[in-house]
């Protein structure tokens, strides 16, 4: 993990500072003068040597100290800390939203392959995988939103304030956020089970008398969630991926909101904040799912045996 942050870090500095557009010209705007100007440069150390910037840059983050917003000179860390509940909230509900369609559908459309089931499940798949999030989210607000009038279009409403409005205004951009993840899952959960059906433990079990309920689920579905669980982790980073475009759609307070306003005003620490939590994130993301293999397959281990 300590190597791939790295590298991340470095690429994502460099990346930035080579976007088009100077931050400093953006605060002060028509104010611009030549010595304002650079009095600004130096005291955003942007005066100095990239390599230079990248060590203050490096070393504020390992003190906890995120830098301060170039648009508002908000403290980076409390924005993100205020937005973090709200992107938490619809993550974890796109998340399950999306485990919840493609389990049942994964499994259904394996033992019943040769279905109208199976059939559905496939283009479910495909059309999921080939929609892009944004439009499928302004389809939503249009058809749920505008014409039928169930769910408002967008913004948010804390829990606490009112729970049932709460959970009117996060249907839809966790539904637009969990179709890529229901759509990839169905597929990788069906052609998993279609492999292991066929296997040799799953005709001993059978022919030990277990249920045709008990070999799916003890012993085939357990072997089949290997491929699942790994797609699973690169899922948890696109979920933070997506919601800078959904939360920008459903007007979501959240962390990819404040990310993608973030870019457009060329605001350098809040944008480095954001994408290296995404990272973190991921990372973490990845070593459970590593720990979730040996639970999984009792044939990876990952203690020395001695010989």
């Amino acid at each position: 993990m300590v190597p791939v942050a790295f590298l991340a870090s470095v690429i994502l500095f460099v990346l930035l500072k080579l976007t088009p557009g100077d931050p400093v010209l953006i605060i002060l705007g028509e104010r611009a003068t030549a010595e304002n100007y650079q009095a600004l440069r130096h005291d955003l150390g942007l005066d100095d040597p990239l390599p230079v910037q990248y060590l203050h840059w490096v070393g504020h983050i390992a003190q906890g100290d995120l830098g301060k917003s170039i648009r508002n000179g908000a403290p980076v860390r409390d924005e993100i800390v205020d937005r973090l509940p709200a992107t938490f909230q619809l993550g974890l509900a796109s998340l399950l939203l999306g485990l919840v369609i493609a389990f049942p559908l994964g499994i259904l459309s394996a033992v019943f392959r040769r279905s109208a089931l199976g059939f559905a499940a496939t283009a479910f798949s495909q059309i999921g995988v080939s929609l892009p999030g944004f439009f499928f989210g302004l389809i939503l607000i249009y058809v749920f939103a505008l014409q039928l009038r169930w769910f408002p279009p967008g913004s948010y409403t804390p829990f606490g304030d009112n729970p049932l409005e709460w959970l009117r205004r996060l249907i839809l951009p966790a539904l637009t956020l969990s179709l890529f993840i229901a759509a990839t899952q169905t597929r990788f959960i069906r052609s998993g089970l279609l492999d292991t059906l066929h296997q040799d433990y799953i005709r001993t079990a059978r022919a030990k008398g277990f249920t045709e309920w008990a070999v799916l689920v003890r012993h085939a579905l357990r072997n089949a969630l290997i491929p699942s669980v790994t797609l699973l982790g690169l899922q948890i980073g696109f979920i933070l991926e997506g919601a800078f475009i959904v939360e920008s759609i459903f007007a979501w307070p959240g962390i990819g909101r404040l990310g993608f306003q973030a870019l457009g005003a060329r605001d350098y620490p809040t944008v480095q904040a954001v994408v290296l939590l995404a990272v973190f994130l991921f990372l973490v993301a990845n070593l459970l799912v590593d720990i979730a293999y040996g639970y999984l397959d009792p044939r990876i281990s990952y203690t020395t045996r001695s010989r």
